[in-house]
């Protein structure tokens, strides 16, 4: 498998899974100005849309978006705590978190990477993100150690990516202890400290 990346983006989330699960995968990192890759190839030949993740099989087949990658690495993992069986409950608690950090809380930072962005649509961003970080405070209040609660699973890897962006940005957690201890316990997974060394996010990571 090859995961195709930008250092810090949503592709931090399946990179971490695929640490997690020991799986054997190269990685090809894409500048998100030219989607040229390091190699110089054109990114767009791999994913049309141009943007990351993307991960390359070795059957040809190219998967995207990050929830849908993420799951399929779960399942073909060989390990079942990692994600519900489908057709449970929790399997479909897993999806709405999944759907949750995707539509509510990643699209919702997209002004504030924007150079074009007007500060009218940056004040209506921050204004989002903070509503949905108060949403993830609230979930992580009942004293869960997880996202879904006391059991990792593939949803943890993106909310940990996705929440981050709020110190790039310049936004802070403020007043959320409940998350903070919870980004602070993901930091410490040794699957999180590889992927982010790997990427040049944690220069000092073993």
């Amino acid at each position: 498998m090859k995961l195709y990346y930008i250092p810090g983006a949503c592709s931090l989330s399946p990179h971490i899974v695929l640490h997690e699960i020991g799986a054997a995968f190269k990685t090809e990192r894409v500048d998100g100005k030219t989607h040229k890759t390091e190699t110089g190839a054109d990114y767009y030949q791999v994913h049309g849309k141009g943007y990351v993740p993307a991960l390359a099989l070795e059957s040809g087949d190219v998967l995207t978006e990050g929830p849908a990658i993420v799951q399929y690495l779960a399942d073909n993992s060989g390990r079942k705590d990692l994600s519900p069986a489908q057709g449970s409950v929790e399997r479909a608690r897993l999806q709405a978190h999944l759907n949750f950090v995707g539509t509510e809380l990643h699209k919702s930072f997209s002004p504030l990477f924007k150079p074009d962005s007007t500060e009218d649509e940056k004040t209506a961003a921050r204004k989002k993100v903070n509503l949905r970080l108060d949403d993830v405070e609230s979930e992580l209040s009942d004293g869960r150690r997880f996202f879904l609660g006391d059991a990792f699973s593939v949803a943890d890897p993106y909310l940990f990516t996705v929440a981050n962006w709020a110190h790039f940005t310049g936004l802070g957690l403020g007043e959320r202890p409940n998350l903070k201890a919870y980004l602070a316990r993901m930091a410490e997974r040794p699957s999180v400290k590889a992927a982010m060394k790997a990427e040049g996010l944690l220069k000092d990571a073993a």
